[in-house]
């Protein structure tokens, strides 16, 4: 009779763990590329300025519809590469955990690289030519955005009004003794014209003390048949007096035909604690065949470190993608 009991509760925790898990699906996509690079300052006084780079990443997503109608997707990156914060070459990168359904909307938790509600629509139309030079010949420009990163938890709203979105995000501040307080977002985009995709951010970054941040954003493009145009503007407000910062942009791009496109973008950077804008242009050209896409472009950064004597810099790229 105990051998019986004990068929029986086994046979019966068997089937409760069985009911606890639901059938789904993990796909693999990937991109892959090959560079030539090459930096050349008007002055000269640039070494080391010409590269060979190579690129690649991993994305595994997928996920399944629960019994209870809801929908739980997940996601994870690898991409081999040098992680300047830690110091270290590791293979794990974005990661994430949503839950969604069609009345509730989507809730997610965003492990790592995640973007905060505002942070999605603050790139520029130019497609962040500033970020090309970072770093290089005394090039300072940074991304200035609301607090984003590592276990950011972002919800979009379910579709209440016909071709608006709309999304809320939180980011805690760790512990009270740093002086880091709880950071929130909040994102709009809106299609309702043909052609027309616009978007309104706002978010803040609290997580240094006495040094609060207020961040805006608003993005707009339209296509008309093959020609696109757009503008954004982003707004980075700290409680530091003369720190505000305000990044404009402008991009036009022709499609040529299905394979071709060119483009060509305008970025400004004004700081108040510099004595120059930053200005960035990018000209750029990319033939698209299957898989495989090849993109060449010029781009030119005048005083990238925010002072007027700052000598230009020159940037050209070569690049061979493929995507898989």
């Amino acid at each position: 009779m105990n051998n019986l009991k004990k068929i029986g509760m086994t046979a019966l925790a068997a089937s409760l763990v069985s009911t606890s898990v639901f059938a789904g699906e993990m796909s693999v996509s990937g991109t892959a590329s090959m560079t030539y690079e090459n930096y050349s300052k008007s002055d000269g006084n640039l070494s080391g300025a010409k590269y060979f780079t190579q690129n690649n990443n991993l994305v595994f997503s997928g996920g399944g519809e629960l019994d209870n109608g809801l929908t739980v997707a997940l996601s994870f990156e690898l991409d081999d590469g040098y992680n300047n914060s830690t110091k270290s070459t590791s293979v794990w990168d974005d990661h994430s955990l949503t839950v969604s359904s069609d009345a509730l909307g989507t809730f997610g938790i965003y492990g790592h690289g995640g973007s905060s509600a505002q942070k999605q629509y603050s790139g520029t139309v130019a497609g962040n030519i500033w970020d090309n030079f970072d770093g290089t010949a005394g090039v300072t420009a940074t991304r200035k955005a609301s607090m984003s990163g590592n276990n950011l938890m972002k919800y979009a709203l379910p579709t209440m009004i016909e071709d608006v979105a709309l999304s809320v995000s939180y980011q805690a501040g760790g512990t009270s003794a740093a002086g880091a307080a709880s950071s929130k977002a909040y994102g709009l985009q809106y299609t309702g014209v043909e052609g027309l995709t616009a978007s309104f951010g706002m978010g803040d970054d609290d997580s240094t003390l006495h040094n609060k941040v207020d961040v805006t954003s608003w993005k707009a493009s339209y296509v008309l048949n093959s020609v696109t145009v757009g503008a954004s503007q982003n707004d980075y407000k700290p409680e530091t007096a003369n720190t505000d910062e305000t990044t404009k942009s402008w991009n036009i791009a022709y499609t040529v035909s299905d394979s071709i496109s060119v483009a060509y973008g305008i970025e400004s950077i004004s700081n108040e604690a510099n004595t120059a804008d930053s200005e960035y242009t990018s000209i750029s050209g990319s033939y698209t065949s299957g898989g495989m896409t090849v993109s060449v472009g010029h781009q030119t950064a005048e005083a990238g470190a925010g002072a007027s004597t700052d000598k230009d810099v020159d940037y050209n790229y070569l690049t061979l993608g493929f995507a898989f």
